[in-house]
């Protein structure tokens, strides 16, 4: 509430603050200072203006409809002080609550069972036992995979019919009214790899949701988080939380982007069992310019298609082992943060330079997967695809590892020279793999000593019909 908003920004100046709790607005009568310091009423924002601007800040707050009260002021006393109609009724150090309070020092051990689950040899597992079109698809229908259409449809997504990129591309857009700017949105965690390698599984929830904001063709610019654990008193779990946290911080410095708020939520156990450590990130970014929008699914016919980044056979923590075999177990991909950093800022300059049709990052069920939504789009239309991968890697990790610092980009055939010099340029690996098919057409991707060749319609059931089934509810063309 209003005590740590309060605390929080009087502490880290190193000034003091002082608040009239009969100033603030409530919704409830009689409430005792004590309440109304710790409410944590929501959709609240407390802010600092400069002295004498307070008649534009209210100006440009009713202008979005918009309430707000002065309720204190700054400070030079480094004293965090609540007054009641001018009476004080707290008055203390601000620093103490903030930066100068104890800090916990407990042990964190990890797991063995961990240890050795992510030793474990995933050989025997880059050899498919079947069918890799069955594979595809049931990666597809997971999920974790799996299009989220059935619960986005259920609320409104236009509200004040400022959305300009809705859910189910990489980020979601809202324009800013009277302005060529737009902001982006999105949410990233992969369980499985915070709970293989807790530091580089949030390291790569900071990156993936700093790639789906370039791949709409915004600038990463701040995230919050949302940090869900169990039992922190365990050690293996404090363990998780504290190499979690720093993996977040590293890959923030990197991005620099700042945590401008969040929350953690800890107990988060069923009988002594705890859930998948899940450090949600939430990032938003800023396009300069609405023209800069880029959309994920593929555009037109006949267009060349460019991955950007490596292929790998890190399999480790990937939806395909758990699809395929029930299996959470091996070393989750590495992130290298310069490279991601130069992969971004490649595709930002192909966007702005009009050099691109589609962008969208590897993530969820590999490069099969990506190739995947890249065609469906919204389901309406979908297109077909020709790609052939020549990686001197077994199909199973060609298709469906997850390895990191992968954007799949499409362009008119005239600009893929473009296109890849610009990564070169910027120091990442780029290579035309195919083209995007004609609609109707069949999904066909070669990998060396593999194949996935199905029709549309089974693509489509598979990736939209999943939701629907698992709530047993029929997909309609309006879902």
């Amino acid at each position: 509430g209003i005590t740590s908003s309060a605390a929080e920004m009087a502490g880290r100046a190193g000034n003091g603050v002082e608040i009239d709790v009969a100033r603030v607005p409530v919704r409830e009568p009689d409430m005792t200072p004590y309440e109304i310091l710790l409410s944590e009423s929501q959709e609240r924002m407390l802010v600092v203006a400069t002295k004498g601007c307070e008649d534009e800040v209210h100006r440009i707050l009713e202008k979005w409809e918009l309430e707000a009260e002065e309720i204190g002021e700054v400070t030079a006393d480094g004293r965090f002080r609540v007054l009641e109609d001018g009476a004080v009724v707290a008055d203390m150090p601000a620093l103490p609550l903030t930066d100068g309070c104890p800090t916990y020092e407990r042990e964190g051990i990890e797991a063995d069972e961990v240890r050795e689950l992510r030793e474990m040899d995933l050989a025997e597992h880059l050899i498919p036992e079947g069918d890799l079109t069955k594979a595809f698809l049931l990666l597809l229908a997971s999920p974790n995979v799996a299009s989220k259409r059935w619960i986005y449809h259920q609320y409104d997504t236009t509200v004040r019919t400022s959305t300009a990129v809705r859910p189910g591309g990489d980020s979601g857009v809202i324009r800013i009214r009277g302005t060529e700017r737009a902001i982006a949105a999105t949410t990233d965690c992969n369980g499985r790899f915070v709970y293989l390698d807790p530091r580089q599984g949030a390291m790569i929830a900071v990156a993936e949701a700093a790639r789906n904001l370039v791949c709409s063709g915004a600038i990463p610019t701040a995230i919050t988080n949302n940090l869900n654990f169990g039992n922190p008193l365990k050690q293996h779990i404090y363990y998780q939380f504290r190499e979690a946290v720093l993996g977040m911080a590293d890959a923030c410095k990197a991005f620099e982007t700042p945590v401008t708020g969040g929350n953690v939520s800890f107990y988060n156990e069923t009988d002594g069992l705890a859930i998948y450590p899940t450090p949600v990130i939430g990032m938003v970014g800023i396009i300069e310019n609405v023209s800069h929008i880029s959309p994920q699914s593929f555009q037109s016919e006949g267009d060349d298609i460019v991955l950007l980044g490596e292929n790998t056979a890190e399999i480790g923590g990937a939806e395909y082992l758990y699809v395929t075999a029930g299996l959470v177990a091996g070393f989750p991909p590495r992130v290298d943060l310069t490279h991601e950093r130069q992969l971004q800022r490649a595709v930002l300059t192909m966007i702005q330079e009009k050099e691109l049709r589609s962008a969208h990052d590897c993530s969820e069920g590999g490069l099969a997967c990506t190739l995947a939504e890249c065609a469906l789009g919204d389901g309406e239309a979908p297109f077909g695809v020709n790609v052939v991968l020549d990686d001197a890697l077994p199909p199973v990790a060609t298709l469906f590892a997850e390895s990191q610092g992968r954007i799949v980009v499409s362009c008119a055939p005239n600009r893929t020279e473009n296109v890849i010099r610009l990564a070169m340029d910027h120091g990442v690996p780029a290579r035309r793999i195919g083209t995007v098919g004609g609609r109707g057409e069949s999904f066909h991707v070669t990998a060396v000593s593999g194949q996935i060749e199905t029709d549309l319609t089974s693509l489509h059931q598979a990736y939209f019909g999943a939701l629907p089934a698992i709530m047993n509810t029929p997909v309609s063309s309006e879902e």
